[in-house]
Protein backbone atom coordinates (compact mmCIF):
# COMPACT_ATOMS: atom_id res chain seq x y z
CA UNK A 1 0.00 0.00 0.00
CA UNK A 2 1.17 3.60 -0.76
CA UNK A 3 2.46 5.32 2.06
CA UNK A 4 2.77 9.28 1.21
CA UNK A 5 4.91 9.23 4.71
CA UNK A 6 4.78 13.11 5.37
CA UNK A 7 2.56 13.35 8.46
CA UNK A 8 1.70 16.87 8.44
CA UNK A 9 0.71 17.29 5.05
CA UNK A 10 -1.50 14.04 5.31
CA UNK A 11 -3.10 15.57 8.62
CA UNK A 12 -3.62 19.09 6.62
CA UNK A 13 -5.20 16.99 3.91
CA UNK A 14 -7.45 15.30 5.88
CA UNK A 15 -8.62 17.86 7.86
CA UNK A 16 -8.85 20.04 4.60
CA UNK A 17 -10.97 17.72 3.38
CA UNK A 18 -12.93 17.24 6.17
CA UNK A 19 -13.69 20.70 6.99
CA UNK A 20 -13.65 22.85 3.74
CA UNK A 21 -16.17 22.61 0.83
CA UNK A 22 -14.42 22.89 -2.88
CA UNK A 23 -14.91 26.17 -3.58
CA UNK A 24 -15.84 27.21 -7.11
CA UNK A 25 -14.13 29.35 -9.36
CA UNK A 26 -15.08 32.47 -10.66
CA UNK A 27 -14.44 35.83 -12.07
CA UNK A 28 -16.46 38.80 -11.73
CA UNK A 29 -17.73 40.60 -14.98
CA UNK A 30 -16.12 43.51 -16.04
CA UNK A 31 -15.73 46.25 -18.56
CA UNK A 32 -12.88 45.20 -20.43
CA UNK A 33 -14.42 41.91 -21.99
CA UNK A 34 -11.21 40.75 -23.67
CA UNK A 35 -9.07 41.05 -20.51
CA UNK A 36 -11.53 39.76 -17.95
CA UNK A 37 -11.89 36.73 -20.34
CA UNK A 38 -8.20 36.26 -20.14
CA UNK A 39 -8.02 36.24 -16.71
CA UNK A 40 -11.27 34.38 -16.33
CA UNK A 41 -9.36 31.50 -18.74
CA UNK A 42 -6.27 31.32 -16.76
CA UNK A 43 -7.36 31.22 -13.67
CA UNK A 44 -9.75 28.22 -14.53
CA UNK A 45 -6.40 26.55 -15.85
CA UNK A 46 -4.55 27.39 -12.28
CA UNK A 47 -7.67 26.47 -10.38
CA UNK A 48 -7.23 23.06 -12.45
CA UNK A 49 -4.50 22.65 -11.99
CA UNK A 50 -4.95 22.86 -8.15
CA UNK A 51 -7.61 20.71 -7.75
CA UNK A 52 -6.31 17.92 -9.63
CA UNK A 53 -3.56 18.04 -7.02
CA UNK A 54 -5.50 17.58 -4.45
CA UNK A 55 -7.45 15.42 -6.00
CA UNK A 56 -4.45 12.83 -6.68
CA UNK A 57 -3.29 13.46 -2.82
CA UNK A 58 -6.96 12.70 -1.76
CA UNK A 59 -6.58 9.68 -4.02
CA UNK A 60 -3.39 9.12 -2.88
CA UNK A 61 -4.59 9.51 1.10
CA UNK A 62 -7.97 7.02 0.10
CA UNK A 63 -5.76 4.27 -1.25
CA UNK A 64 -7.02 4.48 -4.62
CA UNK A 65 -3.42 4.25 -6.42
CA UNK A 66 -4.89 3.63 -9.64
CA UNK A 67 -7.42 6.60 -9.67
CA UNK A 68 -4.70 8.81 -8.24
CA UNK A 69 -2.58 7.95 -11.55
CA UNK A 70 -5.14 9.27 -13.77
CA UNK A 71 -5.52 12.61 -12.25
CA UNK A 72 -1.84 13.01 -11.78
CA UNK A 73 -1.76 11.91 -15.89
CA UNK A 74 -4.26 14.44 -16.89
CA UNK A 75 -2.17 17.39 -14.40
CA UNK A 76 0.96 16.71 -16.72
CA UNK A 77 -1.69 16.88 -19.73
CA UNK A 78 -1.95 20.33 -18.87
CA UNK A 79 0.85 21.32 -17.12
CA UNK A 80 3.81 19.00 -18.53
CA UNK A 81 6.73 21.01 -16.92
CA UNK A 82 4.83 20.71 -13.33
CA UNK A 83 7.71 19.34 -11.40
CA UNK A 84 5.78 18.59 -8.55
CA UNK A 85 3.31 16.37 -11.00
CA UNK A 86 6.12 14.86 -12.01
CA UNK A 87 7.51 13.51 -8.55
CA UNK A 88 4.01 12.65 -7.45
CA UNK A 89 3.73 10.28 -10.83
CA UNK A 90 7.25 8.73 -9.91
CA UNK A 91 6.71 7.14 -6.92
CA UNK A 92 2.89 5.92 -8.01
CA UNK A 93 4.56 3.95 -10.49
CA UNK A 94 7.07 3.19 -8.12
CA UNK A 95 4.33 1.97 -5.88
CA UNK A 96 3.31 -1.04 -8.05
CA UNK A 97 6.53 -2.06 -7.24
CA UNK A 98 7.17 -1.61 -3.44
CA UNK A 99 6.03 0.52 -0.75
CA UNK A 100 7.37 3.82 -0.16
CA UNK A 101 8.48 5.13 2.75
CA UNK A 102 7.59 8.79 2.24
CA UNK A 103 6.62 11.70 -0.17
CA UNK A 104 9.09 11.51 -2.93
CA UNK A 105 11.01 8.16 -2.06
CA UNK A 106 11.51 7.16 -5.57
CA UNK A 107 13.37 10.16 -6.38
CA UNK A 108 14.78 10.62 -2.92
CA UNK A 109 18.49 11.35 -3.99
CA UNK A 110 17.54 15.00 -4.15
CA UNK A 111 16.51 15.80 -0.07
CA UNK A 112 15.98 19.72 -0.62
CA UNK A 113 14.28 19.34 -3.69
CA UNK A 114 11.31 16.94 -2.40
CA UNK A 115 11.16 19.14 0.22
CA UNK A 116 11.11 22.25 -2.09
CA UNK A 117 8.36 20.28 -3.42
CA UNK A 118 5.98 19.71 0.01
CA UNK A 119 6.66 23.02 0.31
CA UNK A 120 4.68 23.79 -2.97
CA UNK A 121 2.04 21.03 -2.39
CA UNK A 122 1.31 22.43 1.10
CA UNK A 123 0.67 26.05 0.23
CA UNK A 124 -1.36 25.08 -3.18
CA UNK A 125 -3.51 23.00 -0.69
CA UNK A 126 -4.07 25.98 2.21
CA UNK A 127 -5.15 28.06 -0.92
CA UNK A 128 -7.10 25.83 -2.23
CA UNK A 129 -9.40 25.79 0.67
CA UNK A 130 -9.14 29.25 1.57
CA UNK A 131 -12.59 30.30 2.18
CA UNK A 132 -11.92 34.01 2.17
CA UNK A 133 -10.49 34.27 -1.21
CA UNK A 134 -12.61 36.66 -3.34
CA UNK A 135 -15.03 37.32 -1.12
CA UNK A 136 -14.05 40.80 0.09
CA UNK A 137 -10.47 42.49 -0.05
CA UNK A 138 -7.25 42.65 2.05
CA UNK A 139 -8.34 44.88 5.01
CA UNK A 140 -5.79 47.53 3.61
CA UNK A 141 -7.07 51.53 2.62
CA UNK A 142 -6.98 51.35 -1.07
CA UNK A 143 -8.27 54.21 -3.95
CA UNK A 144 -7.17 54.15 -7.63
CA UNK A 145 -6.96 56.89 -9.52
CA UNK A 146 -9.41 57.56 -12.24
CA UNK A 147 -6.15 55.93 -15.20
CA UNK A 148 -5.87 53.15 -12.66
CA UNK A 149 -8.02 50.21 -12.96
CA UNK A 150 -6.46 47.22 -11.07
CA UNK A 151 -4.27 46.28 -8.31
CA UNK A 152 -1.88 43.69 -7.53
CA UNK A 153 -1.82 42.64 -4.14
CA UNK A 154 1.17 39.94 -3.15
CA UNK A 155 0.68 38.05 0.21
CA UNK A 156 4.07 36.36 0.36
CA UNK A 157 2.75 34.21 3.52
CA UNK A 158 0.34 32.76 1.08
CA UNK A 159 2.59 32.30 -2.07
CA UNK A 160 -0.16 34.51 -3.74
CA UNK A 161 -1.13 37.42 -6.42
CA UNK A 162 -4.25 38.57 -6.50
CA UNK A 163 -5.82 40.71 -8.95
CA UNK A 164 -8.68 43.43 -8.04
CA UNK A 165 -10.34 46.10 -10.25
CA UNK A 166 -11.91 49.36 -9.57
CA UNK A 167 -15.59 48.81 -9.06
CA UNK A 168 -18.69 51.36 -9.03
CA UNK A 169 -19.12 53.16 -5.41
CA UNK A 170 -15.10 53.08 -4.94
CA UNK A 171 -15.18 49.70 -4.18
CA UNK A 172 -12.97 46.60 -5.93
CA UNK A 173 -13.83 43.68 -7.26
CA UNK A 174 -11.81 40.49 -7.42
CA UNK A 175 -10.92 38.98 -10.11
CA UNK A 176 -8.26 36.02 -10.16
CA UNK A 177 -5.21 34.65 -7.77
CA UNK A 178 -2.14 32.88 -8.90
CA UNK A 179 0.86 31.08 -6.85
CA UNK A 180 3.97 32.75 -6.85
CA UNK A 181 7.41 32.81 -5.63
CA UNK A 182 9.33 34.58 -3.67
CA UNK A 183 12.98 35.46 -2.21
CA UNK A 184 15.02 32.48 -0.94
CA UNK A 185 15.52 34.11 2.24
CA UNK A 186 12.05 35.16 2.64
CA UNK A 187 10.91 38.85 2.93
CA UNK A 188 11.74 42.07 4.24
CA UNK A 189 14.48 43.25 1.67
CA UNK A 190 17.56 44.98 3.48
CA UNK A 191 21.07 44.56 1.49
CA UNK A 192 21.77 43.67 -1.88
CA UNK A 193 22.13 40.36 -2.45
CA UNK A 194 20.01 39.56 0.48
CA UNK A 195 18.06 37.46 -1.59
CA UNK A 196 14.56 38.65 0.04
CA UNK A 197 11.37 40.15 -1.48
CA UNK A 198 10.56 43.48 0.00
CA UNK A 199 7.89 44.53 1.75
CA UNK A 200 5.47 48.06 0.49
CA UNK A 201 4.06 49.78 -2.05
CA UNK A 202 5.62 49.52 -5.26
CA UNK A 203 5.03 50.39 -9.10
CA UNK A 204 5.23 48.07 -11.74
CA UNK A 205 7.02 49.97 -15.20
CA UNK A 206 6.08 48.02 -18.51
CA UNK A 207 8.05 45.16 -19.97
CA UNK A 208 11.12 44.97 -20.35
CA UNK A 209 12.57 44.73 -24.00
CA UNK A 210 15.54 43.78 -23.73
CA UNK A 211 16.62 39.97 -24.12
CA UNK A 212 16.58 38.27 -20.86
CA UNK A 213 18.27 35.20 -19.50
CA UNK A 214 15.48 32.52 -19.84
CA UNK A 215 15.28 32.34 -16.13
CA UNK A 216 12.85 35.13 -16.13
CA UNK A 217 10.77 33.50 -18.50
CA UNK A 218 8.53 35.09 -21.07
CA UNK A 219 8.34 38.60 -19.57
CA UNK A 220 9.33 40.72 -16.87
CA UNK A 221 8.07 43.98 -15.32
CA UNK A 222 10.32 45.66 -13.35
CA UNK A 223 9.51 47.15 -9.75
CA UNK A 224 10.26 50.65 -8.08
CA UNK A 225 12.87 48.95 -5.15
CA UNK A 226 13.55 50.52 -3.58
CA UNK A 227 11.31 52.72 -2.92
CA UNK A 228 11.24 56.32 -1.00
CA UNK A 229 10.86 54.86 2.41
CA UNK A 230 13.11 52.06 1.11
CA UNK A 231 15.79 54.74 0.78
CA UNK A 232 15.28 56.67 3.41
CA UNK A 233 15.61 53.07 5.42
CA UNK A 234 18.81 52.78 3.82
CA UNK A 235 18.02 49.22 2.39
CA UNK A 236 20.23 48.69 -0.88
CA UNK A 237 19.82 46.50 -3.61
CA UNK A 238 17.98 46.82 -6.84
CA UNK A 239 16.05 44.83 -9.65
CA UNK A 240 13.55 43.48 -7.95
CA UNK A 241 10.49 42.26 -10.55
CA UNK A 242 7.67 40.51 -11.36
CA UNK A 243 9.17 37.71 -13.95
CA UNK A 244 7.94 34.47 -15.13
CA UNK A 245 9.72 30.86 -14.91
CA UNK A 246 12.29 29.34 -17.85
CA UNK A 247 10.76 27.82 -20.56
CA UNK A 248 11.17 23.88 -19.56
CA UNK A 249 9.56 25.09 -15.82
CA UNK A 250 6.01 24.93 -14.66
CA UNK A 251 6.67 26.61 -11.20
CA UNK A 252 9.24 27.40 -8.96
CA UNK A 253 9.09 26.32 -5.04
CA UNK A 254 7.13 28.71 -2.83
CA UNK A 255 10.61 30.18 -1.82
CA UNK A 256 13.17 30.24 -4.82
CA UNK A 257 13.83 33.76 -6.80
CA UNK A 258 16.29 36.20 -5.51
CA UNK A 259 13.56 38.38 -4.38
CA UNK A 260 11.41 38.46 -7.28
CA UNK A 261 8.07 37.75 -7.73
CA UNK A 262 7.57 35.08 -10.00
CA UNK A 263 4.88 33.27 -11.71
CA UNK A 264 4.25 31.11 -14.56
CA UNK A 265 4.42 31.61 -17.99
CA UNK A 266 0.80 31.36 -18.60
CA UNK A 267 -0.16 33.53 -15.90
CA UNK A 268 2.34 36.27 -16.72
CA UNK A 269 0.77 36.30 -19.98
CA UNK A 270 -2.90 36.92 -18.74
CA UNK A 271 -1.89 39.65 -16.78
CA UNK A 272 0.36 41.27 -19.65
CA UNK A 273 -2.39 44.10 -20.32
CA UNK A 274 -2.39 44.82 -17.22
CA UNK A 275 1.24 45.39 -16.35
CA UNK A 276 1.92 47.06 -19.83
CA UNK A 277 -0.38 49.48 -18.87
CA UNK A 278 2.59 50.93 -16.49
CA UNK A 279 2.74 52.04 -12.76
CA UNK A 280 0.69 49.49 -12.26
CA UNK A 281 0.27 49.46 -8.10
CA UNK A 282 1.56 46.32 -6.54
CA UNK A 283 1.16 45.77 -2.53
CA UNK A 284 3.50 43.26 -1.25
CA UNK A 285 2.26 42.42 2.10
CA UNK A 286 2.46 39.18 4.94
CA UNK A 287 -0.71 37.40 5.49
CA UNK A 288 -3.16 40.24 4.58
CA UNK A 289 -6.79 39.99 6.87
CA UNK A 290 -9.88 39.61 4.42
CA UNK A 291 -12.27 42.26 5.51
CA UNK A 292 -16.08 42.33 6.57
CA UNK A 293 -18.54 44.55 5.27
CA UNK A 294 -18.71 45.86 8.49
CA UNK A 295 -14.97 46.69 8.20
CA UNK A 296 -14.97 48.16 4.30
CA UNK A 297 -17.14 50.97 6.32
CA UNK A 298 -14.49 51.23 8.63
CA UNK A 299 -12.04 51.67 5.68
CA UNK A 300 -14.43 54.53 3.68
CA UNK A 301 -14.35 56.77 6.93
CA UNK A 302 -10.45 56.37 7.29
CA UNK A 303 -10.67 57.16 3.67
CA UNK A 304 -12.52 59.60 3.96
CA UNK A 305 -10.39 61.60 6.59
CA UNK A 306 -7.32 61.05 4.90
CA UNK A 307 -8.88 63.11 2.01
CA UNK A 308 -10.15 65.52 4.09
CA UNK A 309 -6.68 66.06 5.36
CA UNK A 310 -5.43 66.33 1.86
CA UNK A 311 -8.02 68.50 0.70
CA UNK A 312 -6.90 71.03 4.10
CA UNK A 313 -3.29 71.08 2.62
CA UNK A 314 -4.11 71.97 -0.73
CA UNK A 315 -6.55 75.06 0.99
CA UNK A 316 -3.69 76.29 3.10
CA UNK A 317 -1.37 76.10 0.85
CA UNK A 318 -3.10 78.62 -1.60
CA UNK A 319 -4.27 80.60 1.15
CA UNK A 320 -0.44 81.16 1.83
CA UNK A 321 -1.34 80.68 5.76
CA UNK A 322 2.18 79.26 6.65
CA UNK A 323 1.92 77.85 9.83
CA UNK A 324 -1.53 76.44 8.62
CA UNK A 325 0.44 74.29 6.38
CA UNK A 326 3.59 73.40 7.79
CA UNK A 327 1.24 72.08 10.81
CA UNK A 328 0.15 69.16 8.14
CA UNK A 329 3.89 67.85 8.09
CA UNK A 330 4.75 65.40 10.81
CA UNK A 331 7.39 65.81 13.30
CA UNK A 332 9.92 63.47 11.33
CA UNK A 333 8.88 64.77 7.92
CA UNK A 334 11.83 64.43 5.18
CA UNK A 335 12.04 64.96 0.98
CA UNK A 336 15.14 64.59 -1.14
CA UNK A 337 17.07 67.69 0.29
CA UNK A 338 16.66 67.26 4.31
CA UNK A 339 14.06 67.35 6.78
CA UNK A 340 11.27 69.27 8.71
CA UNK A 341 13.70 72.24 9.40
CA UNK A 342 14.96 72.52 6.49
CA UNK A 343 11.54 72.60 4.47
CA UNK A 344 10.12 74.89 6.64
CA UNK A 345 12.40 77.50 6.07
CA UNK A 346 12.57 76.74 2.59
CA UNK A 347 8.96 77.16 2.75
CA UNK A 348 8.70 80.45 4.63
CA UNK A 349 11.39 81.97 2.47
CA UNK A 350 8.84 81.42 -0.41
CA UNK A 351 5.83 82.31 1.17
CA UNK A 352 6.80 85.26 2.82
CA UNK A 353 5.65 87.67 0.35
CA UNK A 354 2.30 86.07 0.07
CA UNK A 355 2.17 85.44 -3.52
CA UNK A 356 -1.23 84.16 -4.92
CA UNK A 357 -1.26 80.81 -6.21
CA UNK A 358 -3.34 78.27 -7.79
CA UNK A 359 -2.85 74.53 -6.20
CA UNK A 360 -5.07 71.83 -8.76
CA UNK A 361 -4.60 68.14 -7.79
CA UNK A 362 -6.31 65.29 -10.06
CA UNK A 363 -5.63 61.17 -10.46
CA UNK A 364 -5.14 61.15 -6.35
CA UNK A 365 -4.84 57.28 -5.62
CA UNK A 366 -4.17 56.10 -1.98
CA UNK A 367 -2.55 52.58 -0.60
CA UNK A 368 -2.15 51.26 2.84
CA UNK A 369 1.80 50.49 3.25
CA UNK A 370 1.29 46.81 4.65
CA UNK A 371 2.91 45.75 7.57
CA UNK A 372 4.32 49.14 8.55
CA UNK A 373 5.00 50.28 12.38
CA UNK A 374 3.05 53.25 11.43
CA UNK A 375 -0.41 53.22 10.23
CA UNK A 376 0.92 54.88 6.64
CA UNK A 377 -0.78 55.64 3.22
CA UNK A 378 0.75 56.57 -0.13
CA UNK A 379 -0.82 58.99 -1.28
CA UNK A 380 0.44 59.83 -5.56
CA UNK A 381 -1.63 62.70 -7.23
CA UNK A 382 -0.99 64.92 -10.53
CA UNK A 383 -0.37 68.24 -9.20
CA UNK A 384 -0.70 71.60 -10.82
CA UNK A 385 0.53 74.70 -9.88
CA UNK A 386 0.12 78.19 -10.95
CA UNK A 387 1.92 81.14 -9.69
CA UNK A 388 2.39 84.68 -11.32
CA UNK A 389 6.32 83.72 -12.03
CA UNK A 390 5.54 80.13 -12.87
CA UNK A 391 3.33 77.48 -13.94
CA UNK A 392 4.17 73.44 -13.42
CA UNK A 393 2.65 70.08 -13.59
CA UNK A 394 4.20 66.99 -12.03
CA UNK A 395 3.07 63.94 -10.55
CA UNK A 396 3.34 63.99 -6.75
CA UNK A 397 4.00 61.21 -4.23
CA UNK A 398 3.34 61.51 -0.46
CA UNK A 399 3.65 59.18 2.67
CA UNK A 400 0.78 60.01 5.26
CA UNK A 401 0.82 58.74 8.95
CA UNK A 402 -1.35 58.92 11.53
CA UNK A 403 0.02 61.19 14.59
CA UNK A 404 -1.58 61.88 17.74
CA UNK A 405 -5.08 60.75 15.66
CA UNK A 406 -4.36 63.13 13.07
CA UNK A 407 -2.96 62.66 9.22
CA UNK A 408 0.28 63.76 8.94
CA UNK A 409 2.59 64.26 5.33
CA UNK A 410 5.81 62.13 6.53
CA UNK A 411 7.46 62.54 2.92
CA UNK A 412 6.99 64.42 0.03
CA UNK A 413 8.35 64.09 -3.16
CA UNK A 414 8.25 64.04 -7.35
CA UNK A 415 6.72 60.54 -8.57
Amino acid sequence: MYNIGMRSLRKYCCIAFVSAALLPWNATAVNHEALTTRLFIQNKNTGSVERMLVQTLQAIKEGRLQQALDYVDQLLAISPNFALAHLIHGDLLSAKARILNGFGDANAANLNRIQDLKDEAEIRIRNYFDQNRGLTQPNLLVELSEKQTHVLFVDTARSRLYVYEKSHKDTLKYLADYYVTIGKNGIGKKDQGDKRTPIGVYFASRKLNRPLPDLYGDAAYPLNYPNEIDSYERKTGSGIWIHGTPRDTYSRPPRASDGCVVLSNPDMKALQDILQLGNTPVVIGVDFQWISPESLKQQAQAKSALKVALENWRKDWVSQDTDAYLAHYASDFFYSEGGLSKWSGYKRQIQANKPKVSVNLSEVSMFTYPNSAKNMVVVDFEQEYISPALRNVMKKRQYWVQENGQWKILYEGSA
